[in-house]
């Protein structure tokens, strides 16, 4: 064998598994048809979050963009293959393929590894709407290009893209019409969230449509659906995304994958052929950065049977969207936990003291826990889910993931002292709710939305 494990993607989930198998000691081959950072460092979370602080700060649009752009090649720089292959990780810049288990094609070359690790990545998808393909389409890999500021866009798609762009171009002075077809903007979230994030974004002069399904559009970038018809100088799809599988010859091998072409794989993210493994987008499990950049850790490790390795686990991974206020989640929401035995402690920012200090009353803290298997509800139980709308939900939601990691019980997070006032502060408050009544409030049971 010419490696111990070949790494085909360079994005989060192909770095972090050429991290796990530098720690592993292993020989291991990352093969990349792009410069390596993939989604997040060049049209992701990078940019997107790079240009709406950009835009909170008061910055013009050619600024900041400037800042994008600088931001981009600053970060882009410590991931290079010359950095990987300092670090010890071969590095293959071209396209490969699979031959068979053990076997990728790479050109004219034959490499062989006794475990394979797919990492892909995905891509945005578009809709099928009529009329779409006839005119110019922004995707989060194209918006980040713009050399000029459009005065009108429209944003089809109500998810954390949708939202977060919505929230930055207006702030930038661009007026935005943001369409969603659910019944409310991200709607996986609780639906208390969408509703702080909708009334933040209609504050900001954002014309949010919800319930809004775009049945065609004109080439003058026309958008038509059930209210009328909104011309746009520019438009920003952000529907979702498919999986990278094309060229991989997955067909070929008969590896499974799911109806919507993710490649579907245990929960050590072993695919259905012994030995190839497969991480980040490209199995449609959680399409977040970081959640790629453990899976590539975790399969990495489970391929090469060291180090940090073990079941890769959804509902341990929080979530932010980076709106203001923000909204972070992990695990469950209160209408799922109410099968579960859940319990519910609710705390409003206007009843805590450092959102008042910062003027900052919009927003909540849920936290749902559930009985132990053993001890119940001893001591609290365990969480398992968190929403939290605030200026910081993106940092407070850690410490919550890291009780659930840890499998501990509530009661820590009611117990552990927090520094006062800091927004963390929260947490305990709210997690005092499960012991008692704190300030007039309780735990409840979970309600079904």
């Amino acid at each position: 064998m010419d490696h111990d494990l070949i790494i085909i993607g360079g994005g989060a989930a192909g770095l972090g598994a050429a991290r796990a198998g530098q720690w592993s000691k292993a020989d291991t081959l990352l093969v990349t048809d792009g410069p390596p950072g993939g989604d997040c460092t060049f049209t992701g979370c990078v940019p997107s979050k790079t240009l709406l602080s950009a835009a909170r700060d008061g910055l013009a649009f050619p600024e900041a963009m400037a800042r994008v752009r600088s931001t981009v090649e600053r970060i882009a720089a410590t991931e290079t293959s010359d950095v990987l292959r300092e670090l010890g990780t071969h590095v293959i810049e071209d396209r490969a393929y699979l031959a068979n288990h053990d076997t990728v094609v790479v050109g004219e070359r034959r490499i062989t590894a006794p475990r394979i690790l797919i990492a892909t990545g995905g891509r945005p998808s578009l809709p099928p709407i009529p009329g779409l393909d006839d005119v110019d389409v922004q995707t989060n890999e194209t918006l980040f290009d713009l050399k000029h500021q459009p005065a009108t866009l429209g944003i089809v798609g109500g998810g954390p893209i949708g939202c977060e762009m919505a929230e930055a171009f207006t702030r930038l002075g661009t007026s935005v019409t943001l369409f969603e077809t659910a019944t409310r903007l991200l709607p996986r979230e609780e639906f208390e969230a969408s509703s702080i994030v909708e009334a933040a974004l209609r504050s900001l002069g954002v014309d949010v449509q919800t319930k809004a399904s775009i049945q065609r559009v004109d080439g003058a970038i026309r958008l038509h659906s059930e209210f009328g018809s909104v011309e746009v100088e520019a438009l920003l799809v952000a529907t979702g995304r498919v999986p990278n599988t094309g060229g991989l010859a997955l067909d070929q091998l008969g590896l499974k994958v799911n109806d919507r072409g993710f490649i579907e794989t245990d929960a050590r993210l072993e695919t259905s052929i012994r030995g190839v493994y497969a991480a980040g987008d490209v199995t449609g499990k959680l399409p977040f950065t970081h959640a790629a950049d453990e899976m590539g850790r975790v399969a990495a490790s489970n391929a090469l049977g060291k180090g940090y390795g073990g079941r890769y686990r959804t509902d341990h991974t929080p979530w932010v969207t980076f709106t203001m206020p923000e909204v972070a989640r992990i695990g469950v929401t209160e209408s799922e936990a109410a099968t579960m035995g859940g319990r519910v402690a609710y705390l409003p920012l206007s009843e805590m003291d450092r959102a008042i200090t910062d003027g900052a009353e919009e927003g909540f803290i849920k936290l749902i826990a559930a009985p132990k298997r053993l001890t119940r509800r001893l001591f609290g139980g365990r969480i398992i889910g968190a929403t939290i709308v605030a200026p910081r939900a993106g940092e407070m939601i850690n410490e919550v993931a890291l009780l659930m990691r840890s499998g501990s019980f509530t009661g820590r997070l009611a117990q552990t002292v927090h520094a006062y006032p800091t927004w963390g502060f929260g947490i305990q408050k709210a997690a005092g709710q499960f012991f008692g009544s704190v300030e007039g409030r309780e735990a409840r049971p979970a309600r079904a939305s």
